[in-house]
């Protein structure tokens, strides 16, 4: 994969992430550790619930996102960070067996006026489920690195 830079996001450029799934034990580990609200991590309290059964915390779904951002993006880019998100919305519940899939959709690309050898790109995550329902989504706002004149 070549080297990544602000110019190679352009409006509308899609991303596929990969693909990924929880066990049950999986949820639960995660949530003992970060999120330990009943329907995460006790399976007769989440059976009882509106859920139904055990759900993954979103936030758990928030971190392999990420997780697949930087493997598929990030990593081979000339990225800066990030300022931070606009909004995270968890739209969905993620269920133990659920296949999952993430991708990241450039909204607009503009370069920095404050820094000219930056570019900002807006962009939008979205992991979705075994019947295309998008369950959590994301938009943000990241920094990359503009392309030196002689990588052209």
């Amino acid at each position: 994969m070549a080297h990544r830079y602000f110019e190679d996001f352009a409006e509308g450029l899609a991303f596929d992430l990969g693909t990924f799934s929880y066990t049950e034990d999986e949820i639960v580990a995660f949530a003992r550790e970060y999120d330990p609200q009943p329907m995460h991590t006790d399976a007769e309290a989440a059976r009882r619930s509106i859920y139904g059964g055990v759900i993954a915390s979103g936030w758990q779904t928030a971190t392999s996102y990420m997780r697949r951002l930087v493997d598929g993006i990030m990593r081979d880019s000339d990225s800066i960070g990030s300022p931070g998100i606009d909004r995270l919305r968890w739209l969905k519940p993620v269920r133990p067996g659920d296949s999952l899939r993430a991708r990241f959709t450039v909204l607009e690309a503009r370069a920095s006026n404050s820094r000219p050898d930056w570019g900002i790109v807006r962009s939008r995550g979205e992991v979705l489920n075994q019947h295309d329902e998008v369950v959590m989504d994301i938009e943000a706002v990241n920094f990359f690195g503009r392309r030196p004149a002689q990588a052209n």
